[in-house]
């Protein structure tokens, strides 16, 4: 079965867990996409109605608003019933790594005022250490982001600058570069993300730690939907 349809079966069956009237969080991503169009389905026939997303991105907002979906804010709405995302990585206990589509930052501020979040992967994602199948997206300043390149390269990283197909550095909405750092398997994500936290210059990282509560998973054997204890 190809990845995409994989892909696909994920993400429509989290979209079973959204009602009429809730706040929704909407992810960025190769996964998450199939599950922003769904909803934009549901509501266009009467499924669902009274449903307020909140993009994770700008071009996630783009998207929504050509599907349909009546968009609002984090500002206007702090607490987020559900959200629904994708992840580059995931652990055995829901720790993930994010940032490939480049929304980290704002994906963390939206996961950290979900009640609920969802995590759409094909099995392929799947890991028993973070960092083995990713690098780490790291945000930075354009400002001195060098400095902060010497110092992911004393972490024991191996960072390198995102560019565009052109050359020219990925910006992300708020303006970051990314370092893509790899790191291997990481020991201790807790250590890591306390480190990268209290940094000067970074904007935020990849690693999403306790923060996932429900991971769909598909799989040429069937999705499993696995909850965080």
């Amino acid at each position: 079965m190809e990845i995409t349809e994989l892909k696909r079966q994920a993400a429509e069956r989290a979209v079973d867990f959204v009602e009429s009237g809730m706040i929704v969080g909407l992810g960025e991503g190769s996964t998450a996409i199939y599950a922003i169009r769904r909803i934009g389905q549901l509501i266009a026939a009467g499924a669902l109605c009274d449903i307020l997303g909140v993009p994770c991105s700008r071009n996630v907002e783009e998207t929504a608003r050509a599907l349909g979906i009546p968009l609002t804010t984090l500002d206007d709405h702090p607490a987020i019933d559900l959200t629904i995302d994708g992840a580059d990585e995931v652990d055995p206990a829901l720790n993930l790594i994010k940032g490939g589509g480049g929304a980290l930052l704002r994906e963390k501020m939206v996961a950290q005022a979900s009640r609920r979040e969802i995590i759409v992967v094909d099995h392929s994602k799947l890991s028993a250490a973070l960092g083995t199948r990713w690098p780490l997206p790291i945000e930075v300043l354009e400002f001195g982001w060098k400095a902060q390149l010497r110092f992911l390269e004393g972490l024991g990283g191996q960072p390198v600058l995102r560019c565009r197909a052109d050359g020219s550095p990925y910006r992300t909405d708020q303006g970051g570069f990314i370092l893509d750092t790899r790191f291997g398997p990481i020991a201790d994500p807790w250590a890591l993300a306390a480190q990268l936290d209290a940094r000067a210059g970074i904007i935020g990282h990849g690693l999403f730690l306790g923060l996932a509560t429900d991971l769909i998973v598909a799989s040429p054997d069937g999705v499993r939907h696995v909850r965080r204890s």
